[in-house]
């Protein structure tokens, strides 16, 4: 009875995100509606963390994948409509940012942080090995101190 109670939420629960389209959102063209899917699953949800429209529940997610159809059904092409929706959200819009303009920075930000650090590491290591060694032998005035404070 518990395992099927599990079985039961737990279906409940995965198939979620498969009800975030409405059925009165959905077009009648086949054609026209997977272009819709497929674009609303890159772009995020503004309300929701890292969700796309496709997935999310929000209203205002409902409201953009509304207004995806309608430019599809207008005659827009995918790259007019994501045009559209960055001119009108920003780039935040976007599951996937660009790699163009202040992305650009953020994007190479992190391996040349790595990469700097690897050869900070590296020229430490190798400085360090090349470095002499200072002789540390005890001079004979050294030795005899030494004797006579352990010697008592």
């Amino acid at each position: 009875m518990l395992k099927r109670l599990i079985l039961t939420v737990m279906l409940v629960l995965f198939t979620l995100p498969l009800a975030a389209v409405e059925p009165e959102e959905v077009l009648s063209d086949p054609v026209l509606e997977s272009r819709a899917r497929e674009l609303s699953k890159g772009l995020r949800c503004l309300v929701c963390r890292n969700e796309s429209i496709d997935e999310s529940n929000a209203d205002l997610a409902r409201d953009l994948r509304i207004l995806v159809r309608e430019r599809l059904v207008a005659g827009d092409s995918d790259e007019e409509v994501i045009a559209y929706l960055v001119d009108r959200y920003g780039e935040y819009v976007l599951l996937n940012p660009t790699t163009k303009g202040a992305n650009l920075l953020l994007w190479i930000a992190a391996p040349l942080a790595l990469f700097l650090a690897l050869a900070g590491a590296l020229y430490y290591v190798i400085r360090r090995s090349r470095a002499p060694t200072v002789d540390q032998t005890l001079s004979d005035g050294e030795k005899a101190r030494l004797d006579q404070i352990l010697n008592g």
